[in-house]
Parts: C-alpha cells; structure tokens; sequence
C-alpha cells in the first residue's frame, strides 16, 4: 500500500470503538469454547468519505495465545463512511478461555485516493460477568 502516513490528519480522522458480549448459551465450557459477540462503531471525524478495504485482529485468548484474522472488508462488504457519519457492525468471535483482547487495524482509502491505516484500540474479551 502506498501513501499510509497522515498527510493531512484532517482530512484522515477514523476513530474505532468496540465492545464484547459474552455469549453464554453458544458457548462450551466443558469444550474450551467461549463464545463472544462484538460490537464495532467506525466514526468518520474526517473531512472526506472512506472506504474501508480490509482488515486485521488480533485475538489473544488469557493464556496469551494469538489468532490473527486478514480479510477484505468487514462482514462480505467494504463499506463507505461520509464524513461526520458511523458505521456500526456486529460480529463473534470464539477462543478457548474465559478471557482475552481483540485488536486490530482497518485498511482504508478516502475519496481523493489516499491509503490510511486506522487501528482498533484493545477491547477485551470476557466471560465475568463483575467485569463491563
């Protein structure tokens, strides 16, 4: 990819919140299944429309294990943000203790044809229900 650095942070200005679930009644506890649902907000700050390419998360389960997950788009699309507006999607994920993170980057584009890389900020991953 060409053209990842912030030129003009104005105009490049994605921010990425997300959240966990867990979901208890898809889980297996006794299998080492623990089942989580996420929740993804991409707020475009910036002054031109995005589209998101593709992606890249890193799950790490609590006994440090990492899964890494490469794909084009999110959810079979490659959506396109106008500035000021948020995509939000869910999905899941599944790892084999009760505790984990997920991180990551988006690979996007804006409308003049610059190249950015936007990073997923940590969230974590967990089957507690003390822990929010």
């Amino acid at each position: 990819m060409k053209n990842l650095k912030h030129d003009n942070p104005q105009k490049y200005n994605v921010n990425v919140e997300g959240h966990s679930f867990f979901l208890e009644k898809q889980s297996s506890i006794e299998n080492k299944q623990y089942v989580f649902a996420y929740s993804i907000h991409i707020i475009n700050k910036g002054t031109l429309t995005a589209k998101l390419l593709s992606r890249h998360w890193i799950i790490t389960n609590g006994k440090l294990n990492v899964q890494e997950v490469r794909g084009s788009g999110v959810l079979g699309t490659q959506p396109i943000i106008e500035p000021n507006k948020t995509f939000e999607y869910q999905s899941s994920a599944v790892i084999s203790t009760e505790t984990g993170t997920m991180k990551g980057s988006y690979y996007m584009v804006a409308q003049d044809g610059h190249q950015f890389v936007v990073n997923i900020p940590s969230f974590a991953l967990s089957a507690s229900r003390t822990l929010h």
